[in-house]
């Protein structure tokens, strides 16, 4: 592994203006980290790694590098079209330097901020919050951490071990408070969180509302949509022979765990032709490789039990794709799963006063990051819709800037503690073990 990501740093060319910095959403300073690693420098390699991007052991391994950092080397005007692969450097580096980071916390400031939702936005709040002094507690409506990148990416491209060794080294460390299986909205809202003494809050909830087609047998046994799919794909029986309706990354993510699962033969449908595949390139190379095949122009009118009715689509002049009537095919399958797009839940919203949407039912708010409501900041998914876990990252960041100006523009709060005087209780339960003497 190590000569072989040597083998890839000795590659790099040292640009003095670098286009694979410029091409990464966070502007990864990815000449020095190679120049840190060449000279036996990993350790602070290592240290700028996570100092720009504290999810850079995710990012590494589920960063659409071809289209970001390694699409915009400079290697690929040679006529070897050969990329410096600085994905495989940085999973080599960060997961290396991670695995020595066991410094406490920073010493606190006095204010709690809380953070709602522990996808990557969330987590990359909470971590450079803390580091900026503020007590955090997020508040995650699953059992365990991540969001989309545990329950919305496959355990085979996002170990789960990595998003467990982030909450080790990152946030129990780092004395930053999880409270699961906690959805605010629901019994707990965001005037409790105020009411409880936190000086702003930052919503960081992804999108877990899948979107319907509204077509015909969406409600069938044998169907699923695909962000529930990818949380507990175990969970669903749709047999040997699965269509998914859809060529995004997460329809990509679907095809390839149902291979996982045991699906002799998986097919992706799509509305319009092969131009429309919004996954990366590499997802679908890989999804072809493992036996996926694709179905374009094809328009699902209904759903049933065997299968799949498609109406074909033609393209216009004007671009548009449109159906044509009488051209209706049944497809044979065993399971269908749709996997169309996601929305945000509003459960969150209706039970807060003050924060706007708009009609994509996303947070409106300010370039960085205010919502119309004081101490409310949010990022990420629930603003921009679903896109990449760097993109969350990146904005995160500035809405980090953003949190600690607010909050230090606050007045002090001299309020003092009614009870500060009141008896203290002796609470001590028995020992029952010594009583039994064992």
């Amino acid at each position: 592994m190590a000569l072989h990501v040597m083998d890839e740093a000795n590659r790099c060319l040292g640009c003095k203006k670098p286009s694979c910095q410029e091409g990464c959403p966070i502007h990864t300073n990815i000449p020095e980290v190679i120049r840190l690693l060449k000279s036996g420098n990993l350790n602070d390699a290592g240290r700028m790694l996570f100092e720009n991007n504290p999810l850079t052991t995710v990012c590494s391994l589920v960063c659409n590098h071809e289209k970001q950092c390694e699409g915009h080397c400079i290697r690929n005007r040679m006529p070897s079209r050969d990329p410096v692969h600085f994905s495989i450097i940085e999973d080599y580096i960060s997961t290396t330097y991670a695995n020595q980071m066991v410094a406490g916390p920073t010493p606190r400031n006095g204010m709690k901020a809380a953070v709602v939702g522990s996808g990557p936005a969330g987590l990359t709040i909470a971590v450079l919050l803390a580091r900026m002094g503020y007590d955090i507690t997020i508040f995650e409506a699953q059992d365990k951490i991540g969001g989309v990148m545990r329950y919305g990416i496959p355990n085979y491209r996002l170990p789960d071990s990595v998003l467990d060794d982030f909450q080790y080294r990152h946030l129990e460390l780092k004395n930053i408070k999880v409270r699961p299986n906690t959805a605010i909205g629901r019994t707990l809202t965001i005037d409790d969180l105020f009411r409880d003494g936190y000086k702003s809050v930052f919503i960081g909830a992804g999108l877990w509302k899948a979107n319907a087609m509204h077509i015909k047998g969406e409600a069938l046994g044998n169907v699923a949509f695909g962000i529930d799919y990818l949380a507990n794909s175990k969970g669903f029986k749709l047999g040997d022979n699965i269509a998914v309706i859809g060529v995004g990354n997460s329809a990509m993510d679907c095809a390839r765990t149902a291979i996982r699962n045991g699906a002799r033969h998986v097919t992706c449908y799509a509305r319009r032709d092969e131009s429309c595949i919004s996954a990366s390139a590499y997802e679908v190379s890989y999804a072809k490789l493992e036996g996926v095949s694709f179905q374009f122009c094809k328009a699902p009118v209904e759903i049933r039990e065997n299968g799949l009715i498609c109406r074909d689509t033609v393209k216009g002049e004007d671009g548009k794709f449109t159906q044509v009537e009488g051209s209706e095919t049944f497809y044979p399958h065993t399971g269908v799963i749709v996997s169309v797009s996601q929305g945000s839940e509003n459960a969150l919203i209706e039970t807060t006063t003050g924060i706007d949407t708009n009609q994509r039912g996303l947070l409106t708010v300010s370039p960085d990051g205010h919502t119309t409501r004081p101490g409310v900041f949010a990022g990420g998914d629930a603003v921009k819709g679903a896109r990449t876990v760097v993109e969350a990252v990146a904005m995160a960041k500035e809405v980090a800037v953003a949190m600690d100006q607010y909050m230090k523009s606050l007045p002090a709060d001299n309020a003092p503690d009614p009870y500060a005087s009141i008896p203290v209780a002796n609470t001590a339960a028995p020992d029952a073990l010594a009583e039994q003497q064992i």
